[in-house]
């Protein structure tokens, strides 16, 4: 069942056929609710029917008409940003904000909308405000998530440095862009609604108290070059991570490289001994097996010591 209130001096209880139209009020109602108080407040059979379902894209737009403004909130929960998120609607009238629960499966979204109204004095309450609380309060400890991801980050690039990076390195670097797109996603369609809210199209709001939309979308913003610094990150860990895969190959290559140099002039020997023809002395010296083996154990250490010395090796 939903529940409005009325803010007023104090925050009472109010029954939904008895909302006073000069007085503010928050409501939170179930979709189905709406479909019976959409035709009450002239709200349009598409923002209703948007409301049926949980909307799977984050930039679902603002709609302004005369007299509300209408948008999907797909909500984000940054302690754990791996869970299907929360969906709710928003109308917002002159004195009236009304949040429609699409999908809200945990009523963590609920507990915010109450939180919000209570967050402020009663009596200093103005819709500008209130709308502030329940948005402020979607992304208030997402500041936790982008310290996390950070250390997460910084810790991802010493297992580089301390060659510790194993095959699940880019499994992790995906999951973080993964993860950092959405929160980006998340902060732009906030955004669309404090644009759309401080544009004022439909003159629902008070222009001295605009403020405080401001302030909300000067804070969104910021996660959102926080988050977009830490997407800018990880790139360069990625390019770090395959620079040193490159150095350890080439390292590899040179050492085979060297490795094939030294022992090469073995190769020339078997080649000359293995031609067996009758005339070679060595084949009838006693000496020749162990002049070959010495000759051979002469060779490999000459270039030994010559790549040791030009640090080859």
């Amino acid at each position: 069942m939903g529940m409005f209130y009325a803010i007023q001096s104090q925050i009472r209880e109010v029954d939904r056929d008895a909302l006073d139209p000069n007085v503010l009020t928050a409501g939170y109602i179930s979709a189905d609710e709406l479909e019976e108080l959409g035709p009450r407040y002239g709200f349009a059979r598409s923002t209703v029917a948007a409301c049926r379902k949980a909307n799977e894209n984050f930039r679902s737009g603002v709609e302004v008409y005369d007299d509300y403004t209408f948008t999907e909130l797909r909500v984000i929960n940054s302690a754990d940003i791996d869970a299907k998120p929360d969906c709710v609607a928003l109308y917002i009238m002159k004195n009236l904000l009304l949040v429609v629960d699409v999908d809200d499966r945990d009523g963590s979204t609920k507990e915010k909308f109450f939180t919000a109204l209570r967050r402020y004095a009663p009596h200093l309450v103005n819709m500008e405000k209130l709308i502030f609380a329940f948005l402020d309060l979607l992304v208030s400890r997402d500041m936790l998530f982008i310290e996390k991801t950070g250390n997460e980050i910084t810790a991802l690039e010493e297992t580089i440095f301390n060659d510790e990076a194993d095959d699940s390195f880019n499994i992790s670097v995906l999951h973080m862009k993964r993860h950092l797109l959405s929160m980006h996603n998340y902060y732009d369609q906030i955004l669309d609604i404090t644009d759309a809210i401080e544009e004022n199209e439909n003159e629902l709001f008070e222009d001295d108290d605009l403020m405080y939309i401001s302030n909300l979308s000067q804070k969104v913003t910021r996660l959102r070059e926080d988050v977009d610094s830490l997407s800018s990150s990880l790139v360069h860990v990625q390019d770090a991570y395959s620079s040193f895969i490159d150095v350890k190959m080439n390292k590899s290559m040179k050492l085979l490289t060297v490795i094939t140099t030294i022992f090469f002039p073995l190769t020339i020997i078997v080649g000359w001994y293995g031609m067996n023809f009758d005339s070679m002395p060595e084949f009838h010296w006693r000496y020749g097996y162990l002049f070959v083996i010495g000759l051979s154990v002469a060779l490999i250490s000459i270039c030994w010591i010559i790549a040791h010395r030009r640090r080859w090796l």
